[in-house]
């Protein structure tokens, strides 16, 4: 089975490229495990001092992959074998080093609500972000309820959320999303000298710095992560995201 993702190391740095180009890195099943499984990896391995995340081709990442959300809500054997999503957000949550993204391209749900967990994050100045919820008709994810309030402010967060609209590279700066906006072609360069700084640090002295910084949070975002799952399982489904789903699949019924 053909890896979801690239990983490479240099200079106590991992980089995880999410690699789905084909889908503009939309998130199935399969690349949730990877990625879970890869930054569990990284947190062990004590060679690696910062993780960095990024995109191949055009785009961040699309979210979800709409297709198996789509088969989540009508076939009940692929729903009964439950999701690897919370599996990696946990794995975000729980990542004990520095995590920086640098989101190349579109960044759709997921792939903005994943900079919630970013110690870092980094956006070429031709980007975008949106987090589609109620275009789909369902409920925010990834804690991102809880932590883009606290990054962004409430407003910020409100219109991200609950607009389902385009934000683009300045907007995301000026609303505190993402740490610094850089031209395409020097985003991955910017990134990384920004990561290789960080990782010529003792190790145990940066997990100190983000355990201390991160244990306040901790139960806060479990919470959040149940409230929204509880209000994406009734919204799943139902007739405002079945019908969206539809759209996109071409499935509709009617």
């Amino acid at each position: 089975m053909t890896s979801t993702l690239e990983i490479s190391d240099a200079n106590r740095v991992r980089t995880v490229t999410l690699n789905r180009p084909e889908v503009l890195n939309a998130f199935s099943e399969a690349m949730y495990a990877e990625t879970a499984a890869a930054l569990r990896q990284a947190a062990d391995d004590p060679e690696v001092a910062v993780v960095l995340i990024t995109g191949n081709g055009r785009a961040f990442s699309a979210g979800n992959d709409l297709h198996e959300m789509q088969r989540r809500v009508t076939d009940p054997e692929f729903n009964a074998q439950g999701s690897n999503f919370p599996t990696m957000i946990e794995a975000l949550a729980d990542f004990p080093k520095p995590l920086i993204c640098a989101v190349n391209g579109v960044g759709v749900g997921i792939g903005a609500t994943m900079l919630g967990f970013a110690d870092l994050a980094f956006m070429s100045t031709t980007a975008r972000l949106k987090t589609p919820f109620t275009s789909l008709g369902v409920a925010p994810e990834a804690a991102s309820s809880y932590l883009l309030p606290r990054l962004m402010g409430r407003q910020n967060a409100a219109w991200l959320l609950m607009s389902s609209e385009w934000v683009d590279a300045p907007e995301a700066h000026r609303m505190g999303l993402v740490f610094k906006v850089c031209e395409p072609d020097e985003l991955l360069a910017e990134a990384r000298r920004h990561a290789e700084i960080l990782a010529a640090r003792p190790i145990a002295s940066l997990m100190a710095v983000k355990q201390t910084m991160s244990a306040p949070l901790r139960d806060a975002v479990a919470a959040a992560m149940a409230r929204e799952s509880e209000q994406f399982a009734v919204l799943l489904g139902a007739a405002a995201n079945a019908s969206a789903l539809a759209d996109f699949t071409g499935k509709r019924g009617d």
